[in-house]
């Protein structure tokens, strides 16, 4: 396995099944060292973790999903090594980053891509449910990506060159939103927040932060949207929701050719890459004095007509 990634080592979380498996499978096909971390547990972030322990007392450890994409890896030629912790847990991150340095001596890339759902609509949503989405997704993304950015400082006052990349996954539920996935949507539009903030930290010591907005054919998809994503019926057709459709952008992303490109979030489903423009200043009114409340309706009114409209909230037509 040679090609863009040759000699880089890469993390992939979440990448036990869905996107997180393409994306480890093309990292590892671009000649990438890959670390597979993946829980193992269910949809909705239940269940027993794969790979940490036995469902019942003395049964042996379960594989896990993470081990399996290992040993399709190794079997196609290439290197990597499982990781079965919590990555939403300081003792997770830390140990994952670890790992990465343990066994191939090194880290340039982090795919932040683990996640799951818990959909209701606002009035039924759980604090819990609420509670769970924010804490795999938001602190999911920052407990490695500050234990990363850690290593990644060091290196570079060490005088050691540094050419790191980390790709975060939003949603376009976090662009736009997305009815009954008010817990997601807020947690992926954190996300983008987060890039934003890490890539202008972290761009002195040699790190570039970028985020997608991936659409494709997953467990937390296949469900809630499976007419949208089913695979085409016609043998040899392209598949539009495939997942393996969006890594290679991921990919590019992760390695040294993307060099200069950072803050930026790109949608990117079936065969389209699309790069996109978030909140910027659009029609302004200035009095040069206060406003009464009614003269600002009057103004936003005035405003708002001149001003684009926004995209359609997923779910709500």
């Amino acid at each position: 396995m040679s090609g863009l990634c040759e000699g880089r080592v890469v993390i992939v979380t979440g990448a036990g099944r869905g996107l997180g498996r393409a994306h480890a499978l093309a990292f590892a096909g671009q000649g990438a060292r890959v670390v597979v971390n993946d829980l193992g547990v269910g949809v909705d972030g239940q269940g027993v973790p794969q790979g940490l322990g036995s469902a019942r007392p003395g049964e042996a450890p379960m594989a896990g999903p993470a081990q399996s994409v290992v040993d399709e890896i190794q079997a196609a030629g290439g290197e990597a090594v499982a990781h079965g912790g919590d990555i939403a847990t300081t003792e997770g991150a830390a140990s994952l980053i670890a790992t990465a340095l343990d066994a191939f001596g090194a880290l340039h890339t982090l795919v932040n891509n683990a996640g799951f759902l818990r959909d209701r609509m606002l009035v039924n949503l759980e604090e819990d449910d609420w509670d769970a989405v924010m804490r795999v997704h938001l602190k999911g993304h920052f407990l490695p990506l500050k234990h990363a950015a850690a290593y990644w400082r060091a290196e570079a006052k060490a005088g050691r060159e540094v050419a790191a990349r980390v790709v975060n996954t939003s949603s376009g539920a976090g662009l736009l939103g997305s009815v009954g996935q008010g817990n997601y949507s807020a947690a992926k539009a954190g996300i983008v927040g987060l890039t934003l903030v890490a890539a202008a930290e972290m761009g002195r010591y040699g790190v570039q932060v970028n985020a997608i907005a991936p659409a494709a054919r997953t467990r937390m998809t296949e469900g809630t949207f499976a007419e949208a994503m089913a695979a085409p019926g016609k043998p040899g057709a392209f598949d539009a929701m495939a997942p393996d459709n969006v890594s290679p952008l991921v990919v590019w992303l992760g390695s040294a050719a993307s060099e200069g490109v950072t803050g930026r979030v790109f949608e990117a489903e079936a065969g389209r890459i699309t790069v996109m423009e978030g909140w910027r200043p659009g029609p302004t009114s200035d009095k040069g004095a206060r406003w009464t409340p009614r003269e600002a309706g009057e103004a936003a009114l005035k405003l708002l007509a001149e001003a684009e409209t926004p995209g359609v909230v997923y779910g709500s037509r």
